[in-house]
């Protein structure tokens, strides 16, 4: 099929461009052209502003059969998608996320039909909008495919951890420096590597199973938090990592500027179903998380882009609790 990638030089979508152009598709990728992304000399790009209606609807004449969406993040996009793409195309991929349902959950693992109102965050409720709108267009103007990943990292992105996605956190880890985790370590955390995801997109396409329907494409290798950090130390060749624990209520109130990741993601517990995905769109999860996290860090060490250990406050603010709780200590005593 001939394949248009809005957005096709993140994270996620240089992995997808790569994995269409091996399974033979024709590739065109629309972005700003700001990116020096690494993809197949046989992709051809267009350069704009997804947000641009009008450039939008050019886009028809380059006589696409199937639009996979990465940057859409609003009901609002989602229209402009469905007026520029209707009855031109066959199908419409879209690429949502996890954030779309309640957190926590009413159970665990969570399955595509799982409540979203009200949605863990904003974000996710303004992509839980656009999926209705997509959805409702099912049909109509074109077949519609969401894909709602969770946690997708590799090359080119960084290693996350409770207070973000600062890359000094590499750093600390490999100097066996103490680091922060959230509660006692035990919240559920389960990172998927870019190219495990990808395939599961570009096995989507063209894929009528696949028309109208939503997909988990997560991690089938959940972790706790505790265990997350030891497999990155693992993975670097690092010491035993020295594990500060600290309440999330309190990091939220302490460093509000460096916990919206924790406030809105980190701190649930869930367990995604793909059951549904490896039924219909054969993913696999073929890369286990050592392995990723190396390859993702041999990247940021080739693109020097590793900062160092001491780049933020992370020793005042592990210093601050250690103190406090040695002050609990000694009023009990």
């Amino acid at each position: 099929m001939r394949v248009l990638l809005v957005g096709g030089t993140g994270l996620i979508s240089t992995a997808i461009t790569r994995e269409l152009v091996a399974a033979d598709h024709d590739v065109v990728c629309f972005t700003r052209g700001e990116s020096d992304a690494r993809v197949p000399d046989s992709v051809e790009f267009v350069h704009g502003d997804r947000n641009d209606v009008e450039r939008l609807r050019e886009l028809r004449a380059l006589e696409i059969d199937c639009v996979i969406d990465m940057v859409c993040f609003t009901p609002e996009r989602a229209e402009e998608a469905v007026s520029a793409f209707g009855n031109a195309i066959e199908q419409y991929v879209f690429c949502s996320t996890v954030d779309v349902y309640h957190r926590p959950p009413e159970r665990n693992p969570v399955t595509e039909s799982a409540a979203r109102e009200p949605a863990v965050s904003e974000y996710g409720a303004r992509k839980a909008a656009a999926e209705d709108v997509l959805l409702d267009a099912h049909g109509e103007a074109f077949a519609t495919t969401v894909i709602r990943p969770w946690s997708t990292y590799g090359e080119g992105g960084p290693v996350l951890h409770t207070l973000g996605t600062g890359t000094y956190y590499v750093d600390r880890i490999r100097k066996g420096k103490p680091i922060v985790v959230h509660g006692d370590g035990t919240s559920l955390w389960g990172p998927c590597h870019r190219e495990d995801v990808a395939r599961a997109f570009v096995n989507a396409v063209g894929n009528r199973t696949a028309y109208g329907e939503a997909y988990h494409v997560t991690s089938e290798e959940v972790i706790t938090w505790n265990q997350y950090h030891r497999r990155v130390a693992s993975a670097l060749g690092a010491p035993e990592p020295d594990l500060v624990h600290v309440p999330t209520e309190l990091l939220v109130a302490a460093v509000p500027d460096r916990t919206g990741m924790l406030e809105d993601h980190f701190r649930y517990s869930t367990v995604f179903d793909n059951a549904k995905a490896r039924r219909d769109l054969d993913f696999e999860y073929t890369i286990p998380f050592e392995e990723g996290v190396r390859r993702t860090v041999e990247c940021l060490d080739a693109e020097d882009a590793i900062e160092p250990w001491d780049d933020e406050n992370d020793d005042d603010l592990i210093a601050a609790w250690r103190d406090s709780t040695a002050e609990f200590r000694a009023r009990l005593e």
